[in-house]
């Protein structure tokens, strides 16, 4: 006599895996929005450029630095809440959240680093910058991967 739960696998993955993607596809539409309405909070402040720098590895990572600028002098970020639609994990229901200016923006990074480089904060990590200009409304990345080399040799006579 055999276990019918033993043939039936403990989790679909195909399933699991087609609810990741639908999440992932939804919460990237959100993206676009939330960066016009935190350039738009920028702008207003006359900030014409943020720098936010991140630094990862052993399975965490985060947030190092925020620099920001008016023109070439350093100010600091403005006060006041920036409005934004958040996709909490699993749900396809966005939630309307308004945050402070540096929640704002890091939340937009932790967002577009899980679009192009999910994983960033695992085994030897990654590192790197956002370059925010608010004038041109654009986002440049400069990412930095680590990786561990490893050469081995053996010789048998």
């Amino acid at each position: 006599m055999t276990d019918a739960t033993e043939s039936q696998p403990a989790i679909d993955m195909a399933a699991t895996m087609a609810r990741y993607t639908a999440w992932e596809a939804a919460a990237a539409k959100l993206v676009p929005d939330n960066k016009q309405r935190l350039f738009a909070h920028l702008a207003s402040a006359n900030i014409t450029r943020v720098v936010v720098i991140f630094d990862g590895e052993g399975d965490s990572g985060q947030i190092e630095d925020i620099q920001v600028y008016v023109g070439d002098e350093q100010a600091s970020l403005p006060e006041g809440k920036v409005d934004s639609l958040d996709l909490p994990y699993g749900e396809m229901q966005p939630v309307r959240r308004r945050h402070r200016t540096t929640l704002a923006l890091e939340t937009l990074v932790y967002d577009l680093l899980r679009e192009k480089h999910a994983g960033w904060e695992n085994s030897d990590g990654a590192y790197g910058e956002f370059t925010f200009d608010i004038t041109t409304r654009t986002i440049t990345l400069d990412y930095n991967e680590r990786f561990m080399s490893s050469e081995h040799h053996a010789y048998r006579w």
